[in-house]
């Protein structure tokens, strides 16, 4: 899997893969990010929306496939499909080639890891894709002049999860990468604010589908999906 960050703020992250063989499912971590994903199999050409995922499951991969997808900041959101609606679920693209796809009425190219800017860039300006600026705003560190039932409804509304949901598996991710990358559970612990090492484990198990130990030393049958390292949370 190979991945890059992006500059616009509408794009958490782009990425690509190919399936190898012998890997038949992975684990497919939890996420607060919704998607826009392709991918070709036997000569079939398919897309979809994937919603945020609240915590771990396995899911299939087929052999011999490619995949690319989008994933978008935390705020943005595609008004005519809920994202309220796509928690754990999906919602398929039609008509999708290899060359085009249809989105809202209109032919649209299909986008590759190098272009996918411009392809959102048109989705903002056709209003097929909306940010919520309270949600990176508030994700920045910023105080809004909102209650905080106003802002827990935005932040539903935007993302389909409640901030303290979007808190959990952003520290569970972090956790997962600081122990592949060798640090000791009771660092983690330490590092990241978890009450224990029970408390910690609960947490990898719900989110990213592993133990520490497990963390350590990676299963090449069933990999992971994509982890990486995000700036820290801003404190509650």
């Amino acid at each position: 899997m190979e991945s890059r960050p992006s500059e616009l703020p509408y794009i958490e992250r782009v990425w690509r893969s190919r399936s190898d063989d012998g890997v038949s499912r992975m684990m497919s971590v939890a996420t607060s990010h919704w998607e826009l994903v392709f991918w070709e199999h036997q000569g079939e050409v398919q897309a979809a929306v994937l919603g945020p995922e609240a915590q771990a499951s396995q899911a299939p991969v087929p052999e011999e496939a490619v995949f690319f997808g989008i994933s978008f900041a935390l705020g943005t959101s595609m008004p005519h499909i809920p994202v309220s609606r796509l928690v754990g679920g999906n919602a398929a693209i039609p008509d999708v080639t290899r060359r085009s796809l249809w989105l809202k009425g209109s032919a649209w190219h299909v986008p590759d890891y190098d272009n996918a800017e411009a392809f959102v860039l048109r989705m903002v300006r056709e209003g097929i894709v909306d940010q919520d600026p309270v949600v990176p705003a508030v994700l920045g560190g910023a105080t809004p002049d909102v209650s905080d039932r106003t802002l827990q409804r935005r932040f539903v509304a935007a993302t389909g999860l409640t901030q303290g949901a979007i808190r959990q598996i952003h520290r569970a991710r972090q956790a997962a990468i600081l122990i592949q990358e060798g640090a000791p559970a009771q660092e983690v612990v330490h590092r990241l604010g978890y009450f224990d090492q029970p408390h910690l484990a609960r947490s990898l198990k719900r989110y990213v589908g592993r133990t520490a130990t497990q963390l350590s030393t990676p299963d090449t049958t069933e990999p992971l999906s994509l982890l990486y390292k995000t700036s820290p949370w801003p404190s509650a």
